[in-house]
């Protein structure tokens, strides 16, 4: 990692299933791009978030790989910082046999994730794993959000957002980690 690269603020989004919450407009405002780990459901998400800076998606389970048009992994650079997203690195809980050796042969900085709705900041040997949790509907018991990553400087920052509102636009006080 370059420690002299200026910082920049990028978005993450997951699992968003065709939902766009209009409060993430003011959460990415300022943002130099959103990252979108797949179950996007819609491409009018994708179409309201390119609005608001460049996306980079992975397709999801739900979104038909074949048929979506983005991968299912996508690895870039960003203010000299490795990122990769793809949706499934977990399965049960833990890493999958295959994520973990996909991990170990690609090595990013970070890699962005979705797919189990949970929010997540956790560490694989030197890459942070990094799940915003989830954009579209609530689910169960599980709270909804976003994240921003922080990078540049010789940093990576993710930090989880929780999204307050339930889709109806009232207030959900029950969010909880």
């Amino acid at each position: 990692m370059d420690r002299s690269i200026a910082r920049q603020c990028i978005g993450v989004i997951a699992d968003t299933h065709g939902l766009f919450d209009s409060s993430i407009v003011e959460h990415f405002a300022g943002v130099t791009a959103i990252l979108h780990a797949g179950d996007i459901g819609d491409s009018d998400v994708i179409r309201q978030l390119q609005q608001i800076a460049p996306v980079f998606a992975v397709s999801g389970n739900v979104d038909d790989f074949e048929q979506s048009g983005y991968p299912r992994v996508r690895v870039i650079r960003r203010a000299g910082v490795t990122i990769a997203i793809r949706h499934i690195l977990h399965g049960r809980g833990q890493l999958t046999d295959e994520a973990r050796q996909w991990l170990d042969s690609t090595q990013p900085h970070i890699c962005v994730f979705g797919h189990s709705h949970r929010p997540a900041i956790e560490q694989y040997g030197g890459t942070i794993l990094f799940n915003p949790g989830s954009a579209g509907a609530r689910r169960f018991s599980l709270p909804r959000g976003i994240g921003m990553l922080t990078i540049g400087g010789g940093r990576i920052e993710p930090r989880v957002i929780p999204l307050r509102l339930k889709c109806d636009g009232k207030r959900d006080d029950r969010l909880s980690r």
